[in-house]
């Protein structure tokens, strides 16, 4: 196993696909071919969801030519399971799949599966988390469809991110959600949109040096500005510089800073967030 945390990866949409098959391959290459699969999220919905997320698992398994490891988690008790924890022993890659994500955070925050999780992460295995997973990696989990629910904790590994999956179709089915999450995030928290078969992804695992893979884009909507509109290098967030240049294309200014808000990162794009410790 390598040294040092693992590679992360938050995906928007696709987990299990063959859409998303090449960015799961990168992940667990040249680590044990165990392919963890944890469909907590989708619990609430019952039986038959959950087999849908393990069929899906199984089949991207068979393509990337790995074991799948099922660890089906329904519940807080199930979570404190010694048994459900020792399967993710020896895991190249640990995936949380889509779904409820204050459900997913909340029944294995503290637990020790979650221990073990992150222990296998630490340890060198990579850690991926779709839509209601990649949601659930940060600290800050919304009521996606219920507005006037708050936010809950997250599993606390990107504490300085907030995600906002399927960001592509968000308007027509969350139109507030961006608002919601640029409103309270703290000091040096950045607000990220993910569109649909589209992921971002840290191979150093430090959860600040990301690059864009995938057909679609990702939107950084808000880069540590301080309530002013400015982002403390004179931009104002709307892509110009007070200069009359316009700077809307997503490049940084050499900090490492991104600017405005809603810009897109296309496949490939590297994005950084060094400065926000």
């Amino acid at each position: 196993m390598h040294p040092g945390p693992g590679p992360l990866a938050l995906v928007g949409s696709g987990e299990y696909l063959a859409v998303m098959a090449g960015v799961e391959g990168a992940l667990i290459e040249g680590r044990p071919p165990r392919y963890v699969q944890i469909p907590t999220a989708a619990a609430p919905e019952g039986a038959e969801r959950l087999q849908y997320w393990l069929d899906l698992g199984a089949a991207q398994a068979e393509r990337l030519g790995v074991e799948q490891v099922p660890v089906v988690i329904r519940d807080r008790d199930e979570a404190g399971s010694a048994d459900l924890a020792a399967l993710i022993d020896g895991a190249g890659l640990v995936y949380l799949s889509g779904g409820n994500p204050q459900f997913l955070a909340r029944t294995l925050r503290g637990t020790r599966v979650w221990a073990a999780i992150e222990a296998a992460w630490r340890s060198g295995a990579a850690l991926a988390g779709c839509s209601a997973g990649a949601i659930a990696l940060t600290d800050w989990v919304p009521a996606v469809r219920t507005p006037a629910r708050a936010s809950e904790p997250g599993l606390g590994v990107l504490p300085w991110l907030r995600v906002l999956p399927h960001f592509d179709r968000m308007r027509s089915w969350a139109p507030d959600l961006a608002a919601r999450a640029a409103a309270g995030a703290p000091p040096g928290t950045t607000v990220i949109g993910i569109d649909e078969d589209t992921a971002i992804v840290d191979l150093s695992g430090g959860g600040r040096s990301w690059q864009v893979h995938g057909r679609q884009q990702a939107w950084v909507l808000t880069a540590g500005q301080d309530g002013t509109g400015r982002d403390g290098t004179g931009r104002d967030g709307t892509g110009r510089d007070g200069t009359g240049r316009d700077d809307s294309t997503g490049r940084d200014d050499g900090t490492g800073r991104q600017h405005g808000t809603g810009q897109p990162f296309p496949a490939g794009s590297n994005i950084k967030f060094d400065l926000y410790k």
